[in-house]
């Protein structure tokens, strides 16, 4: 009897506490480490868009620029690892780190992998009265170091970019650094800069408008979207036979978050990329949208970190 009473008192508490919520029951955030206008910005919106339909719960995009991305990405570094604050970031994850040399976390250890969103590649724009019309004509100016070329930010995908091109072609260029590529683009249009790098899904609204014009794309093909604009490999340049490049992103959280919950956000991220509507949104800018695991988001950032880490140091690339 005293055995039975005392496992009534258990039940009866149990049933007094409350279920534990399941996951999303509030609102997430995801942060989006560069100013608004960027290639960061407009994919985190685009699946944040669909995350909040596919989840349940309001999904917030926060633009917190600052240090080529490292100011936001910190705050989810330190964020609780529950789910409610993810980050949306390019390969420049790893890049960045490498520059400053003192970053607040340890691109591996600090995050979880949940999965790679899309990727892009970049394009060499210039005023719509540039004399400049060849991608051989671009590299010509950068002979003495002087010509000036705007980027989104120190260790960005656009600014390794560049430092890749001169690489391949003996060229350098007086690189100039903007917090995100929206930034650089206002000042390229209104005539301050004469040429910048960036993705093409980003620029594609000025390039259509006629407020940039596109000199190549660092593409294995020429896009749909742009059939006029050569490939880089296409040029004739000395260096760039088979010069390619692209952007790609991916959804991280904080270290250590449940594998359920994670496990959930990835189910969800393949749910919304596969959805036809988001494909074809990436696809209308010059991106291709698909889902991986988290481990192979995490491969791939490692073979990025193998890639560009050797050229930062070879170059001496340090911030400003």
């Amino acid at each position: 009897m005293r055995f039975i009473s005392v496992l009534a008192g258990v039940l009866a508490l149990l049933a007094a506490q409350p279920a534990a919520a399941e996951y999303p029951d509030k609102p997430i955030r995801i942060m989006a480490p560069y100013a608004p206008g960027g290639n960061i910005d407009v994919t985190s919106r685009i699946i944040a868009d669909k995350l909040k339909d596919v989840l349940g719960v309001p999904v917030l995009v926060e633009n917190k620029a600052g240090a080529s991305g490292m100011i936001g990405s910190d705050v989810v570094a330190r964020a609780a690892p529950d789910g409610y604050t993810l980050l949306v970031s390019a390969n420049s994850l790893v890049a960045v780190p490498a520059i400053y040399g003192n970053a607040p976390y340890d691109w591996r250890t600090a995050f979880t992998p949940i999965s790679h969103i899309q990727r892009v590649p970049a394009v060499l724009l210039v005023t719509p009265n540039s004399p400049i019309k060849t991608m051989a004509d671009f590299i010509a100016l950068g002979r003495d170091g002087k010509f000036a070329v705007a980027d989104s930010g120190i260790g960005t995908t656009n600014h390794l970019a560049l430092e890749l091109i001169g690489e391949a072609t003996g060229t350098k260029y007086t690189l100039i650094h903007y917090k995100g590529s929206g930034a650089a683009s206002i000042d390229v249009i209104a005539g301050q800069v004469t040429a910048q790098v960036d993705q093409v899904n980003a620029a594609l609204g000025h390039i259509k408008g006629g407020k940039m014009r596109a000199i190549a794309i660092s593409s294995t093909a020429r896009m749909p979207e742009l059939p006029d604009v050569p490939t880089m490999k296409e040029s004739g340049v000395k260096g760039l036979e088979t010069f390619t490049f692209s952007t790609f992103t991916g959804l991280f959280g904080p270290a250590k978050m449940p594998p359920e919950v994670v496990a959930k956000l990835n189910a969800a991220m393949v749910k919304v990329l596969k959805d036809p509507a988001v494909v074809k949104r990436f696809a209308d800018l010059t991106a291709e949208a698909y889902p991986t695991t988290p481990q192979e988001t995490a491969a791939m950032f490692d073979a990025e970190d193998k890639t560009v880490v050797p050229l930062i140091k070879k170059l001496g690339i340090k911030p400003e």
